[in-house]
């Protein structure tokens, strides 16, 4: 089968999208099909100017009620899809695919109400989300599991905002600075603050420039750790950028600091180096950094982790340690490592 229109389906989070973009990719490099995408709207700038996706569908998943899913149901049958592909493994992307008279879906054997697809493909534990994901091609022929890189594409416009942000803060074209992503969506995800402030002081005598950056979420987490830091290098852009300039940020740095979270996969993709800090979730999930320079810092042996594929508000047996017990002083010596 050659499908002439297929829609790709991942309506998760923003780390999830850019591990689906190699699917994207390869449907691109291997038919000539027209490929929609359907997303949520805190997504779907990620997508813009992508030579491979004909169009953007987004969908409020959290807002749109029964209402919303009916016209969204209601548009994608008229599209006429030959081939529905679902990394996203919610009830919900099953009932989406089952009821758009898609002529073949498919998805993970693992999904929610999977019996709804037409071929599930076995979630592989143990490797790369990017190669899980490809794996959803082999039954159109498509057998390249390998990690390929998410193509980000930034435009002109993302990287002149980020040439005002030099040209205001004195920094050089061939100036190395370091990336800070502190935030995550959960908790037990997230560096704490304190020891990223340590970490700052611990990096001011290198007189390197540290951008802090995040989505507005996470802007009240970056200004403590600005605020507290003795680091008078810091230059907090954390709820100002779009996803695309941050993009940009993350492609000119030498090193991005972050968590298990979204950025990460960005550095990844635009081959900066990454210096990934895992809490409540472990590599092993598969959404760990590839890069040939990257370094984990984890903290092994502890029987209460992982305690959750996503993480959580809290520890759920209160100490904490997964992220506690990592040294600040170790991953300082990385970046130094890195900036040398």
């Amino acid at each position: 089968m050659n499908p002439k229109r297929v829609l790709i389906i991942q309506t998760a989070f923003l780390g999830d999208m850019i591990l689906t973009l190699p699917v994207i990719q390869q449907i691109s490099k291997y038919t000539e099909s027209e490929t929609d995408v359907l997303c949520i709207p805190e997504t779907s700038e990620l997508l813009k100017n992508n030579i491979y996706i004909k169009e953007i569908i987004t969908y409020d998943k959290r807002n749109s009620g029964i209402k919303g899913l009916t016209e969204l149901v209601t548009k994608l049958r008229k599209k006429k899809y030959d081939l529905i592909i679902s990394p996203h493994r919610s009830f919900r992307s099953s009932l989406i695919s089952y009821l758009s008279n898609a002529e073949k879906t498919i998805s993970f054997d693992t999904s929610s109400f999977s019996f709804l697809y037409d071929i599930k493909i076995k979630y592989e534990n143990n490797i790369h989300e990017i190669s899980r994901n490809l794996n959803l091609l082999k039954p159109e022929g498509i057998n390249n599991s390998s990690i390929i890189r998410p193509e980000i594409f930034i435009s002109a416009v993302d990287k002149r905002k980020i040439d005002c942000i030099f040209y205001e803060h004195r920094i050089k074209n061939d100036e190395k600075f370091i990336v800070i992503a502190p935030g995550s969506v959960w908790f037990t995800k997230r560096f704490p603050k304190e020891k990223f402030i340590v970490l700052c002081n611990l990096l001011e005598k290198t007189g390197v420039k540290i951008f802090l950056t995040g989505s507005k979420n996470d802007k009240k987490n970056s200004d403590f750790i600005t605020n507290n830091s003795k680091n008078r290098n810091i230059i907090n852009v954390t709820g100002s950028l779009t996803i695309l300039e941050s993009s940009e940020l993350i492609t000119r740095a030498r090193v991005l600091i972050s968590n298990d979270s979204a950025p990460l996969h960005i550095a990844n993709s635009v081959n900066t180096d990454v210096i990934a800090i895992y809490g409540a979730t472990v590599p092993a999930f598969g959404f760990y950094p590839y890069g040939k320079n990257d370094v984990i810092f984890e903290t092994l042996g502890l029987k209460c982790r992982p305690c959750g594929i996503h993480g959580g508000n809290k520890c759920p047996v209160g100490t904490f340690e997964c992220m506690l017990k990592i040294d600040e002083r170790e991953i300082a010596e990385s970046v130094k490592k890195m900036l040398s």
